[in-house]
């Protein structure tokens, strides 16, 4: 089993493409009307964001340390979140186009990032092309198969709960009908829409909620068809949950990894943890460092290593509160879960606007505009830390593909191993507001000394006192050791 090598050595950046930046340059036609930028994101509607203004933001992206980017959907809709696509086959008019897509893969792979796109097979909208051609033809559209109709006429604009949709549509959203992708012309469709875009040059897939399609068969052709047209193709999926059926070697890369928020968020935030969001795959509940490690042990049993390394390590995404709201507002806890994602196996992929200290509650609130012409609002110091953990990450290859060993976890310390070849890490956290000391075992490890690289101020040197370092930990830190 083999996963693409550049993801293991990735930073990702997650972007709503509505919300983070708007350029003069997109042509858009005389008369349009856009929310003001930052409006409330509760009113819903369009603030104008495209592809031409992130082709121009990529330098504050590469300045930051991203290596890679995961948009979206960027198609054409009627949604600001355009997961309710009416053409997979073009790129949204207001975000550009396709010309503005163009500029954006060259733009950044000029600056050796990567663009992941949003693919959304298992749902498009009611104004998709196949769905409108039944709505205007009734039974006798030749796309009627394309779709399941359980009773005519069809409702697409007066269901609800209590009068669902007469047709199958994604959790009885009648702006959502789903496409039956055992037909071999939707099927085909599809499959075509993924090879477009691969050979426009993207590079990989995120698969928005996967599992709703239940037809293995579908995804091993996905599979085949994608590394047949790019074999360093990026497949990752949104699955909430353990995963194992669709991470064989046969399916998918990796998941949105949101096992790595889940535990990062309750143990450094356990004292200040937001627990008002409800999801029935995001519980969060504090945890102490041996419940910590139990869950770091558990989401990295699951899988083959290989997948472990291309796991999309997340805090949070457009489907979830921010992290800092879900940390209580704990900047602290913020510090060392983002230090946490930079020495784990898997990619970090950071949501946007993270990095200055944007906050906000679940969908719509998570999904505010980057206030670029504000920069007086943003926490630069944040930014900093941001900056230099992830140059951390890229600098010392253990902390990417290094195996990874338990070695220490007693009420809020925990340190865990990392070993590459000849190199060797040690990463302890105390999430406690007060000093510790820890004497920690290095089972396995042999390296004579290690030097501290976090944090960055120092290069004290530790030397092992049989097979353990005594260490000091201040007060909602951490450090990071790495041998020579």
């Amino acid at each position: 089993m083999t996963t693409p090598t550049w993801v293991h050595h990735a930073v990702f950046y997650q972007i709503f493409p509505d919300r983070f930046a708007r350029s003069a340059r997109t042509p858009h036609p005389r008369g349009l009307q856009f929310k003001p930028w930052g409006a409330d994101p509760a009113e819903q509607g369009f603030q104008g964001g495209d592809l031409y203004g992130i082709a121009e933001k990529l330098d504050y992206l590469k300045d930051l340390g991203i290596t890679a980017l995961y948009l979206n959907p960027i198609f054409a809709s009627a949604s600001n979140h355009r997961y309710h696509a009416f053409d997979y086959r073009v790129v949204d008019p207001l975000l550009g186009g396709d010309a503005a897509l163009r500029e954006l893969l060259d733009q950044a792979h000029a600056r050796n990032m990567r663009v992941v796109l949003d693919f959304v097979p298992n749902h498009a909208s009611r104004g998709f092309w196949a769905f409108h051609h039944i709505l205007e033809n009734g039974g006798n559209s030749p796309y009627i198969d394309w779709f399941t109709v359980y009773k005519w006429p069809l409702r697409p604009y007066n269901s609800s709960k209590t009068r669902p949709p007469n047709y199958a549509a994604w959790w009885n959203n009648p702006a959502l009908p789903k496409i039956n992708v055992r037909n071999p012309g939707a099927r085909d469709y599809l499959m075509g829409v993924a090879k477009q875009w691969l050979e426009f040059g993207i590079d990989g897939w995120r698969i928005d909620v996967a599992e709703e399609i239940d037809d293995d068969s579908f995804w091993h052709e996905f599979r085949t068809l994608v590394k047949a047209t790019n074999p360093e193709a990026y497949t990752v999926a949104e699955i909430w949950h353990e995963a194992k059926h669709w991470l064989q070697g046969d399916m998918f890369d990796a998941v949105m990894n949101y096992f790595v928020g889940k535990a990062a968020v309750s143990f450094f935030a356990s004292k200040t943890l937001n627990q008002s969001f409800v999801h029935p795959d995001y519980a969060l509940k504090p945890a102490d460092a041996k419940g910590f490690a139990e869950q770091i042990d558990t989401f990295l049993g699951y899988y083959d290593w290989q997948i472990n390394l291309a796991q999309l390590n997340m805090l949070g995404s457009h489907d979830t509160p921010r992290a800092l709201w879900l940390m209580g507002e704990d900047k602290s806890a913020l510090r060392l879960s983002l230090l946490f994602q930079m020495t784990m196996p898997g990619a970090p992929n950071i949501y946007y606007g993270d990095e200055i200290g944007m906050t906000g509650a679940g969908d719509p609130d998570c999904r505010r505009a980057f206030l670029w012409d504000q920069p007086e609002t943003w926490d630069h110091d944040l930014r900093a830390f941001y900056q230099q953990a992830i140059a951390l990450r890229h600098a010392y290859p253990v902390l990417r593909t290094g195996g990874y060993a338990d070695l220490y976890a007693k009420g809020e310390v925990i340190a865990y191993g990392r070993r590459l070849d000849h190199q060797e890490a040690v990463v302890v956290f105390n999430a406690d507001t007060k000093a510790h000391t820890a004497t920690v075992p290095l089972d396995g490890l042999v390296a004579p000394t290690y030097t501290q690289v976090w944090p960055v101020n120092s290069s004290h040197i530790y030397t092992p006192e049989h097979g353990k370092l005594h260490l000091t930990i201040p007060p909602r830190s951490a450090l990071v050791l790495v041998s020579a």
